[in-house]
Order: C-alpha cells, then structure tokens, then sequence
C-alpha cells in the first residue's frame, strides 16, 4: 500500500473516531406533541425566551412547535397553546404573579398548568430529576409576556427569596 493510500485511510479512519466521539455526547431530540394552539403567537414569544438550563437541567431539542425538554434523560417538559383551565377546586399556587394550577395525581410526575393567560402553557416535572418549584420559578418571569385574563381565587402566594443586593 502507498504513502497515500494509507495516509488517507488514516485520516478517514481519525475523522470518523472523531466524529464518532462528539456525536455522542449529543443527546437525542425529544419527540413531543404539539398543542392543539401551538401555532398561537403567543406561544412562539415563550419559545425564544426559554433558557438555555432550567433548574440545572440542560436544554434539549424537541420536534415539535411550541415545546421544550430539559434534562438527560428529559425530566422537564413543556407544551405551550394547551387547552386552558377553567375553573376548577385543583390546587393553585401564585408564583412571581404567574397562577399555576397543580396536578400531583401522577406523582413524582406533576403537571403544573398556568391559569388565566392565554395560551396556556403545561409543563410536567419528574421531581426525582427536577425541584418543581424551582422551575415553575425560572419560568414564570417568561410567562408574564402572555396577557393575564383571570386569575385564581385563593391561589396560595409562594414567596421567593430575593437574593440580598450586593454592596
């Protein structure tokens, strides 16, 4: 075999262990079902303010429009442009001024929905994984662009901590 030849089935053998080694630190898209309102305005507004970690968990792609998944494997899930809540006797908690109705039916998966904007956005939580709280936190401060139309009667105000300003 000539300098050539074997110079060039080493390198290709070097690229493709190569490629082979940063393609598998990239997780899997997530596969998801759009919401029935995906396509909503609104929902695109919350897609481009989504970060890029929620409560430590890294972003990863979906294939689906209005959604978003965080974690490996997934243990954070959004759908935006859900079918809104209306009333209901469910457990609403108030965060940063965003209502959240509560679904622990399924726990250590909860599925917290938000209340009284338009679209409304689900998002599920495998609590092994991820605080629940933390990230219906991160979020909320993103939910405050959809309009408020209603609001929960009774919703239970969580405080948050506000990290003491620096001297």
């Amino acid at each position: 075999m000539n300098r050539v030849r074997r110079f060039h089935l080493v390198t290709l053998a070097f690229s493709a262990a190569l490629l082979a080694v940063s393609t598998t630190g990239c997780a899997a898209t997530v596969s998801l079902q759009p919401a029935p309102d995906a396509v909503d305005p609104g929902c695109a507004e919350v897609s481009v303010r989504l970060p890029d970690e929620l409560a430590g968990q890294p972003k990863r792609l979906t294939d689906a429009q209005g959604t978003a998944a965080w974690g490996e494997p997934a243990s954070v899930l959004l759908r935006c442009g859900v079918a809104s809540p209306g009333p209901t006797t469910a457990e609403c908690i108030n965060v940063s001024g965003v209502d959240w109705i509560r679904d622990d039916t399924d726990a250590p998966r909860f599925v917290f929905t938000t209340y009284g904007r338009e679209p409304s956005v689900e998002v599920v939580i495998d609590s092994n994984a991820a605080s629940g709280l933390d990230v219906i936190t991160d979020l909320s401060g993103i939910m405050t662009v959809l309009p408020q139309e209603r609001a929960c009667v009774g919703a239970q105000d969580i405080e948050i901590p506000q990290e003491p300003a620096s001297p």
